[in-house]
């Protein structure tokens, strides 16, 4: 898969024309080739970080120890939203904050990010199928952002696209290891079917808030522009 890659001033053209809008938000994206999903992470990131949040993410993003624990306490307050925070702190995602806060909430040490970093070291790695299921969920909930959600996971971004695509046409069995012999459903007791469905719902109740969140971005930033 060659993942397309847009300039910086082909995306301040965009930006700049839709202030000006004079047709649907589907024919103004089918105008320009490009996702409603991708329209509104450019304006996300336009909105955080200014012209420097649409150039392409060449270089792994480093944080101190001190930035990340800061980070954390502060939304652990309860004071602050994930937005909030990474607009404060400069984080390049919601994603990468989650990370943190799960990395905190699990009781391990959050350190220095490694410097010299960059997003062409990051090769695939072996994962467990509750990993993919995760990373897939966490790349659907922000729009299928796949560069970040690789590096927030220290995965490849081929391994995102395929994971993703998988769970969108198969679910979560479609993200199984198929190389070991696994038992059928026919195979399973009464009380292992009863457990295999309960975990489907679960991992369905995931996939669907995930996305109802993103969708919630996207409404507020339509609010805020009219």
């Amino acid at each position: 898969m060659s993942k397309i890659s847009h300039s910086l001033m082909f995306k301040i053209e965009v930006l700049a024309a839709y202030k000006n809008i004079d047709c649907s938000l589907k024919e103004f994206c089918t105008r320009y080739k490009i996702s409603v999903k991708t329209l509104y992470r450019w304006i996300n990131h336009f909105e955080r970080f200014g012209e420097s949040g649409l150039e392409p993410s060449t270089s792994w993003k480093k944080y101190s120890k001190v930035l990340k624990e800061s980070a954390v306490k502060d939304y652990l307050t309860g004071n602050f939203s994930f937005n909030e925070i990474v607009l404060k702190y400069g984080i390049s995602s919601d994603s990468v904050l989650r990370k943190w806060i799960n990395k905190y909430n699990s009781h391990r040490v959050l350190k220095d990010t490694s410097e010299g970093r960059t997003s062409s070291m990051i090769k695939g790695r072996k994962t467990t199928w509750d990993e993919r299921i995760q990373i897939a969920l966490d790349c659907l909930g922000n729009g299928k952002d796949y560069q970040v959600t690789a590096e927030t996971y220290g995965v490849s971004y081929q391994q995102v696209y395929q994971w993703v695509k998988k769970y969108d046409e198969g679910g979560e069995e479609a993200l199984k290891d198929k190389r070991g012999r696994k038992k059928e459903e026919v195979e399973l007791t009464p009380e292992e079917k009863i457990k295999l469905q309960m975990k489907k719902l679960e991992r369905e109740n995931e996939r669907l808030r995930a996305e109802n969140l993103f969708l919630k971005k996207l409404e507020e930033i339509e609010r805020r522009r009219r």
